[in-house]
């Protein structure tokens, strides 16, 4: 699969964004772990262009996470325009625009998932930044509004005409937020349109090697994005490159999995500083699968998710490879 010049060979697995989880550290493990490309956070267009501190430094990229994409979203034209040509200062390999984020700080201000009620002003806003810009612009967004409303079959095709060069889709409507089950019929019609020429990415509920595998053989789709079910897992992306490829899969051993933990931890503290950093984790130890089904773990957990400082967390972690891992 091609996004542009961009080769991300067959059958892709990539990094969804999701904003307070795709730091730098966090896409950099996701990368070693085989995530073809990873996303940023997502980019506040109206906060970059007037240079909010924490915005900005949402665009710092390390060369060793390409190919890597910056994620932006906003409701007004001239500043989506200027974030973009901002962001293309920063280097990214592709800028993404978010017309899929459901929450209501996002979409209940028209942007994000707001724009599929206003679909004139999203496809005014997406060829505008495609030709602000020389970098490959690519969208994403979910299968409509609501269930009355899933026009994603439609929209496709004009976003295209707009000059993107990829679409990713979300196979849930803004109205279901992160409920129920991701619905993958539409985006397996939009792909198998005769019309679509851009690649088709899915996404909702990859949570095991098995369903992106399913994903790309039953849809048809071209990659495959990987989002909530690599928070407390990066080795997702390990497990589901090595079962596209062969068939089977191993999964790796738990002390790997608590090293890339403790890694993220270190990552995230000397990246903020210890109290915001541990803060910053607490996701991904509240989400990791590595802690799933021990048994009389609730003490543990609520212990490990209250602790303040690393040498007490990881001193609870010794205490977990002790009890449960030895």
């Amino acid at each position: 699969m091609k996004i542009g010049n961009i080769d991300l060979g067959a059958r892709p697995v990539m990094l969804a964004p999701m904003e307070d989880v795709t730091d730098p550290s966090f896409r950099l493990i996701c990368r070693e772990q085989g995530a073809r490309m990873v996303y940023t956070e997502f980019v506040s267009a109206e906060a970059l262009v007037r240079n909010i501190a924490s915005t900005t430094r949402k665009l710092t990229i390390d060369d060793r996470e390409r190919p890597v994409a910056i994620q932006i979203y906003g409701r007004e034209p001239e500043a989506m325009v200027d974030a973009a040509k901002m962001v293309e200062e920063a280097q990214p390999d592709i800028i993404d625009i978010n017309f899929g984020c459901p929450v209501k700080k996002v979409a209940g201000k028209g942007a994000g998932a707001g724009m599929l009620r206003d679909i004139p002003k999203m496809l005014s806003i997406t060829e505008a930044v495609v030709k602000a810009v020389s970098l490959p612009v690519t969208v994403k967004t979910r299968l409509g509004w609501d269930c009355e409303n899933k026009i994603i079959t439609d929209l496709g095709p004009r976003l295209q005409d707009c000059g993107i060069a990829a679409l990713t889709v979300h196979g849930r409507t803004r109205s279901q937020m992160y409920t129920g089950d991701a619905d993958w019929t539409l985006i397996g019609e939009l792909k198998n349109d005769p019309r679509m020429v851009i690649p088709i990415i899915g996404n909702g509920d990859i949570t095991t090697p098995e369903a992106a595998a399913n994903a790309f053989d039953e849809y048809g789709v071209d990659g495959v994005m990987i989002g909530r079910g690599a928070i407390g897992a990066t080795w997702i992306f390990h497990d589901v490159a090595q079962y596209i490829a062969t068939g089977k899969w191993t999964p790796l051993p738990d002390a790997e999995k608590f090293s890339l933990l403790r890694r993220q931890i270190k990552e995230s503290i000397d990246r903020i500083d210890e109290y915001r950093g541990i803060l910053h984790i607490r996701r991904h130890l509240a989400a990791t699968p590595l802690f799933k089904g021990l048994p009389d773990f609730r003490q543990m957990r609520i212990k490990m998710l209250r602790t303040e400082t690393a040498a007490e967390l990881e001193q609870i972690f010794c205490e977990i490879e002790e009890k449960y891992f030895n």
